[in-house]
């Protein structure tokens, strides 16, 4: 399970990072701001639809408080 938790923590980071700077930009920014993170962690290899799903979140989140 150790290699599940690492993965899991690289997937994390990245979607942090993406929601952080894109949060409420159009889906097909943050789509490619969000595979760009993961290639960057080394977690590249995550299901397309649970990235389209995390991006479609991220796009539709509010900008600030």
């Amino acid at each position: 399970m150790p290699i599940v938790a690492a993965h899991v923590a690289k997937v994390e980071r990245a979607v942090d990072r993406t929601r952080a700077t894109h949060a409420g930009q159009p889906f097909a920014e943050v789509h490619q701001a969000l595979a760009e993170a993961l290639r960057d962690e080394g977690a590249q290899r995550v299901v397309p639809q649970v990235v389209e799903e995390l991006a479609r979140q991220i796009s539709g989140a509010a900008t600030g408080p």
